[in-house]
């Protein structure tokens, strides 16, 4: 039986009920990248408009927004002007500063809110707060300076992973360590910041759930995915992922149990290894749509930005069962060419996110393949 951590139940209370917003409200958005890019086409659907708040111009989630504020995310005479313009606030990555959000949560909601946001954007804290409701990780040790690395690997082992704790994605600011030899210059690799050692663990592979909480306590999880990384980066996802029924149900627990002790509104993504030992351990929490999810646009009823703008807005959440199996493929740099032989192949879905520049490691679309067959169960 796989090691599920803690059962859902919770000393966290069930949110008040709130008052749905109706259709015409504004999402204030912060962030402009394809993640508020997607949430903004959902919204839109429902009859929402979206104002994004974003220090870049012409961002992705810019270019099918109502409104924009461009202005950098320490400005707080632009917050104060945003905060007057919209009904509610979210944000689509997890680096937006804290200061930010909890200056923009003193004057409209925001959902998720700050408490979630300073657990997920330092990896330390994250590990500290998976780990205290008794849900397993990879073994990790803090490295708040250089002198500290030798310690944490002489009590974790190698191979291992150093990773700074704030800032970095999709395998920015990390230095595998294999061999001693790995650790000479290895802070200065990942910047000179304080770091966190993770230990590697040995997996089938990677996989992820996503969870969504709504604005009366209600959760719901779609079902596991089977994720795989070239270069760091997610390239392919299949959903549903191939796993035993019970170590499904253990996976959906977990994400249940950490949306609900996050006290989320909104939608957060958990990223578990399937051990070889067949035990799941989490590996990184996103408390926004996820990479992983993209899929649901095609496969489910509700996609998880959909979901996103239901449970920001006080709506009932979306079913997530999946209408079919299905298949994402990032397209990351260059990838991006084959658009037009795509676009003419049946049953693919190309989504583009607006980006000009194809950089290498750049994620510029995805396309989604839905399989004829239905899922069993």
């Amino acid at each position: 039986m796989t090691d599920a951590g803690p059962g859902a139940n919770s000393s966290t209370p069930t949110p008040a009920p709130t008052a749905p917003l109706p259709p015409g409200s504004t999402i204030g958005m912060l962030g402009g990248g394809q993640l508020g890019r997607m949430t903004a086409l959902a919204a839109a659907e429902l009859g929402y408009r979206t104002h994004v708040f974003c220090p870049d111009a012409g961002s992705p989630t810019a270019q099918v927004a109502n409104a924009e504020t461009l202005s950098g995310y320490a400005d707080r005479a632009a917050l104060d002007r945003f905060a007057a313009a919209i009904d509610v606030a979210t944000y689509e990555f997890e680096n937006i500063p804290l200061e930010t959000v909890e200056h923009l949560a003193a004057r409209v909601p925001v959902r998720p809110g700050p408490q979630a946001l300073a657990v997920c954007q330092d990896r330390l804290a994250e590990k500290d707060f998976v780990t205290a409701r008794g849900i397993p990780t990879a073994p990790y040790r803090p490295v708040p300076d250089e002198g500290a690395l030798a310690e944490a690997v002489a009590a974790i082992g190698l191979p291992a992973v150093l990773k700074t704790t704030r800032m970095g994605y999709d395998g920015k600011a990390q230095a595998m360590l294999r061999s001693e030899a790995d650790l000479a210059g290895a802070w200065q690799r990942i910047g000179g910041r304080p770091a966190i050692l993770e230990g590697f663990v040995e997996f089938r592979f990677e996989l992820s759930v996503i969870a969504a909480r709504g604005a009366d306590g209600t959760v719901v999880c779609y079902p596991p995915v089977r994720n795989e990384h070239e270069n760091h980066i997610l390239a392919r996802t299949t959903a549903p992922a191939d796993l035993p029924p019970d170590t499904a149900a253990a996976a959906e627990e977990i994400a249940r149990t950490l949306i609900v002790e996050l006290d989320m509104i909104g939608v957060l993504a958990v990223e578990m290894f399937w051990g070889i030992d067949g035990r799941l351990r989490v590996n990184e929490l996103a408390p926004r749509p996820h990479n992983s999810g993209h899929w649901t646009i095609e496969g489910c009823p509700a996609s998880q930005f959909e979901q996103l703008v239901r449970a920001v807005c006080g709506l009932p959440l979306g079913a997530v069962r999946p209408f079919r199996p299905a298949v994402m493929v990032n397209l990351i740099g260059d990838q991006v060419d084959a658009w037009p032989r795509l676009l003419a192949e049946p049953g693919a879905h190309l989504h583009l996110y607006g980006k000009t520049q194809a950089r290498p490691g750049r994620k510029m679309g995805h396309v989604t393949r839905v399989v004829d067959e239905q899922p069993e169960g």
